[in-house]
């Protein structure tokens, strides 16, 4: 299906019993359970384009037709909505999410990112609203009904008090893409399964989830990657396929490795998703590699070998 055509399963007032959209429905099961095939697409930030021309070669090189699309350079004017849509459909790619940056966020060190990922800068809030505005719009004609982003650290404790303004501006975004007939998705890794689970049971909203990266709860010492998938559960609307080894050095990065070079028990992983009934689409995402689509090629071949996402005709 060609970019900016909506897909009526996903669509906002369908399936809000069940957040992550796509489950499978009827009479009770004919034999044993089979197999989910996920989709399988391409992050496309980390292909590292800066046209349109050159991040669509970029994704068939990767063998790939299928994308999560960085919403940033069309909110910026770089890329007008008709030019991407044009772009993929000459091309026979599809658009199937997108992805929202946050203005100020500092990577260069745990300590950093912890103090102004997400939303939790107070300056730059007015901005980042602004900012969720134009990305739901955006989405909206790119006929999209998910986007992900990074919430930033959430307080584990309802009794710090910076936990209430953090939900109500994460509250305040929901609805901004509700608006536009978007879910909204936060990506795992920044605190706790647990936690995250009480933040999304809190917010109370139908229209929220999470974007769920296995590399990232090893990157920020958070917790397994396969217990957190259980605890997360259906809310799960996405996943990132990313690996990493674990920090020998308490208060630092653990390192991103390429999928199947990791920590992450993808398996057992895989087991997981299939067990709990998630039917999502998987996203291949590498930030820090000088051979991304080498190493992107080398995952997908890892999750072909698995038998779990759609090989590509």
């Amino acid at each position: 299906m060609a970019a900016g055509r909506h897909r009526a399963h996903g669509r906002l007032g369908r399936h809000v019993d069940h957040p992550a959209g796509r489950r499978r429905r009827g009479g009770p099961p004919a034999g044993p359970r089979q197999v989910v095939k996920h989709r399988l697409g391409v992050c496309s930030w980390s292909l590292q384009s800066t046209r349109l021309d050159e991040l669509v070669e970029r994704i068939r090189e990767v063998g790939l037709r299928h994308v999560q699309l960085a919403l940033d350079p069309v909110t910026r004017g770089d890329w007008s909505v008709a030019d991407v849509r044009s772009a993929f459909d000459a091309a026979g790619l599809e658009i199937r999410s997108g992805m929202m940056g946050m203005e100020g966020e500092d990577y260069s060190t745990l300590a950093t990112i912890r103090a102004t990922g997400g939303v939790r800068v107070t300056e730059h809030w007015a901005t980042n609203l602004a900012s969720a505005e134009r990305c739901a719009e955006a989405a909206r004609a790119l006929g999209l009904d998910l986007v992900s982003f990074h919430a930033g650290f959430l307080p584990h404790s309802q009794d710090d008090p910076e936990r209430r303004v953090l939900l109500e501006r994460l509250r305040a975004l929901v609805d901004v893409f509700a608006a536009s007939d978007v879910r909204l998705a936060f990506e795992t890794g920044q605190e706790t399964a647990e936690t995250l689970r009480a933040v999304l049971e809190e917010l109370d909203r139908p229209t929220v989830g999470v974007n769920f990266d296995p590399a990232n709860m090893i990157l920020y010492a958070m917790g397994d990657p396969v217990a957190a998938l259980r605890t997360l559960g259906q809310r799960v609307l996405q996943v990132h396929v990313k690996d990493a080894t674990a920090t020998k050095v308490p208060g630092t990065w653990g390192t991103e490795v390429p999928v199947g070079a990791g920590d992450v028990d993808w398996r057992a992983f895989f087991a997981t998703l299939s067990e709990l009934d998630i039917d999502c689409d998987l996203m291949l995402e590498r930030e820090a590699s000088d051979q991304r689509i080498v190493d992107m090629r080398t995952a997908r071949a890892l999750l072909e070998g698995l038998d779990v996402v759609e090989v590509p005709a």
